[in-house]
């Protein structure tokens, strides 16, 4: 085993810190809290995220135990995604039953582009919102942008703020989102399982936690869905980005920015 290894099992404060959190969330347990005629589920993955940022701004946390985290958390993930494929064998007559629309969930991920890039554009935002919203911004996002603008470049720097931001706050908000829209929209619970696999380990962790709570007598399938629909977007994802996402996020804001001139010429004439 590395030295980098051992010093990462070494770290004894972060390891209680982990386990604090993880014995106080468990402790505070389940809470619903109705909105409308949704419903949010508050589970404790949601508050241990929440503890862990906040933990982050205080003395608690050093340099050393921010750097040990994030290898730390890459090999839970690991875990988790053998998990979901262990769970996801028992129920491959579902899956092979799901047929295509298992595989063209994919296409939903380009909502981002078709929702979130004209709001950018009516923000103010400029070069920035091509790297923001072509994709959910995650790593294989990350490294097609840097590869073809550069990451210093305004789209590197679009893309980067989203991959800060989903890092910090995607779980909670995806943990938040998926429990309520589950709760008002009438699609069957493996729409739901399919959509929380967006390519990244610990968001379809979050968001399929309210779907289990919700439906705990379909918690195999719906996991064995949502670990199939995570693997086809890490796999499709970057392909789906380059063929489909980008070019056709250059289009929509080569047409949004160039009417949005026009009009702001005919105003000032």
């Amino acid at each position: 085993m590395s030295q980098q290894a051992v010093n990462l099992w070494k770290d004894w404060r972060l390891h209680v810190l982990v386990l604090g959190i993880v014995m106080f969330t468990e402790f505070i347990g389940t809470y619903e809290v109705k909105l409308g005629v949704g419903v949010v589920l508050l589970l404790p993955m949601l508050y241990a995220v929440i503890i862990g940022v906040v933990l982050f701004f205080t003395p608690l946390i050093k340099e050393k135990q921010s750097k040990n985290a994030e290898a730390l958390v890459f090999i839970s993930v690991t875990l988790l995604i053998a998990k979901f494929g262990v769970q996801a064998g028992p129920a491959i007559p579902q899956l092979v039953d799901a047929g295509w629309a298992l595989v063209l969930q994919e296409l939903g991920n380009l909502g981002t582009v078709l929702l979130a890039l004209p709001l950018a554009i009516i923000l103010g935002l400029k070069r920035e919102s091509v790297g923001m919203t072509h994709s959910i911004g995650r790593e294989p996002n990350l490294a097609l942008i840097t590869d073809k603008y550069g990451l210093s470049s305004p789209e590197g720097r679009g893309v980067m703020a989203m991959y800060i931001f989903g890092t910090v706050f995607g779980s909670i908000f995806l943990g938040a989102a998926s429990g309520f829209l589950a709760s008002i929209i009438p699609f069957h619970p493996y729409s739901f399982a399919m959509a929380t696999g967006i390519g990244s380990g610990s968001m379809t962790a979050a968001s399929l936690g309210p779907l289990l709570a919700a439906y705990p007598d379909m918690a195999d399938n719906l996991t064995a869905f949502s670990g199939a629909s995570n693997l086809l977007t890490s796999v499709t994802g970057l392909y789906a980005s380059i063929f489909i996402g980008l070019p056709l996020t250059e289009k929509l804001y080569q047409v949004m920015t160039r009417k949005k001139y026009e009009q702001s010429k005919s105003k000032a004439v």
